[in-house]
């Protein structure tokens, strides 16, 4: 959906700021919901995060190409001074919010650790054994940022961690079964072995993008496995404070609301990639009301 940002132009920010939010994304992204204290450390963030997603995902390099880029990206963390040549508008605007938050390198470390898996898996064209196993992924591609937004938050029990976790990791996983139509092509291959084999799909098949009743069950299992998750964090959006809660609440609908459409496709995602569209945000705010 198009994003929901306020932050300032390019043009007229000061250096440290982080640039607007243009990438496309499913869900808002440092929107007007966000206290405005917090939209610059989650915007750095945000940059951080998509940059080096773009580097594992995008354009036409090597995986050896890619990897070498990350590990220069990763320097930027320890103030490199050729990295932050290289990415200023990613490490100029992190390393104010940073110092002025004191955001835990471990969780932006972990983020990093995912795309190279994501690089070195896909070259190996291995996948994921289990749902398990895919779960320890969205432990480092995706649970960290929650994590990182709970530390801006100031919200730290463990149950809320544990809440937040389940909501991360059911984002990741709605954005893979949306997303299986581009996916697949590109050697990203997300589909648990073993779910795979339990409804009788062979591997080939959905490489080849092969439509048919048992894909299509298997894709409606991940999809009520990902719901289930998003349900189990749900209560989260109640322990947030002010705007952060209610921009929760719509990060959440928007999750569930691609759910909907993957749904309504009858789980054909292999051959068509969902989207959300305008009407759906008068839904997803409807349901974020009675949430």
């Amino acid at each position: 959906m198009p994003p929901m940002s306020s932050l300032p132009d390019p043009a007229t920010a000061p250096p440290a700021a982080a640039q607007p939010i243009t990438h496309y994304e499913n869900f808002p992204v440092a929107s007007v919901l966000c206290p405005p204290h917090l939209r610059p450390p989650i915007a750095a963030i945000y940059h951080f995060a998509r940059t080096a997603d773009d580097i594992a995902d995008e354009g036409h390099a090597t995986p050896d190409e890619r990897l070498a880029e990350l590990a220069l990206f990763r320097t930027g963390l320890s103030e490199s001074p050729q990295a932050s040549a290289r990415w200023p508008q990613v490490f100029g605007p992190l390393l104010v919010q940073r110092r002025a938050h004191a955001l835990p390198d471990p969780l932006l470390h972990a983020l990093l650790d995912a795309f190279v898996q994501d690089i070195e898996k896909t070259r190996a064209g291995t996948g994921y054994r289990s749902h398990t196993e895919l779960l320890n992924y969205c432990s480092r591609s995706a649970n960290p940022v929650g994590r990182l937004l709970l530390h801006l938050y100031g919200v730290q029990d463990a149950h809320s961690l544990a809440m937040s976790d389940d909501i991360c990791s059911a984002l990741q996983l709605i954005n893979f079964w949306q997303d299986l139509s581009t996916d697949i092509p590109r050697g990203r291959f997300y589909l648990p072995h073993d779910e795979c084999v339990r409804f009788g799909v062979k591997q080939a098949d959905i490489l080849a993008q092969k439509d048919s009743e048992n894909t299509r069950k298997l894709i409606a299992a991940c999809a009520s496995t990902a719901r289930a998750h998003m349900q189990n964090g749900m209560e989260l959006v109640h322990r947030l404070p002010g705007r952060a809660g209610w921009e929760l609440r719509l990060v959440v609908q928007g999750g569930l609301r691609i759910l909907d459409k993957i749904a309504a496709l009858d789980h054909a995602t292999l051959q068509r990639r969902p989207k959300l569209h305008a009407w759906d945000y008068g839904v997803m705010l409807w349901r974020a009301v009675w949430m």
